[in-house]
């Protein structure tokens, strides 16, 4: 029954979290392109990457390794 709990837990930062950032990051990072607005396309760049590397930062410790 734990394990079942620790998959779902970590489901969330390896599979979800990471493809709402993801999509939020491409919104951003084309709405900053098209209106020339520099801030929008940093927040979508920052949120790119954050969707790369949170997983990996995060799980480590959901896991508990």
């Amino acid at each position: 029954m734990i394990e079942t709990e620790i998959i779902t837990g970590t489901l969330i930062y390896s599979h979800i979290l990471p493809v709402i950032l993801g999509f939020f990051s491409i919104i951003f990072i084309a709405n900053g392109i098209m209106d020339r607005h520099l801030p929008y396309t940093l927040i979508g760049i920052a949120l790119f990457l954050a969707a790369g590397i949170l997983p990996f930062l995060i799980l480590p410790f959901a896991i508990g390794t």
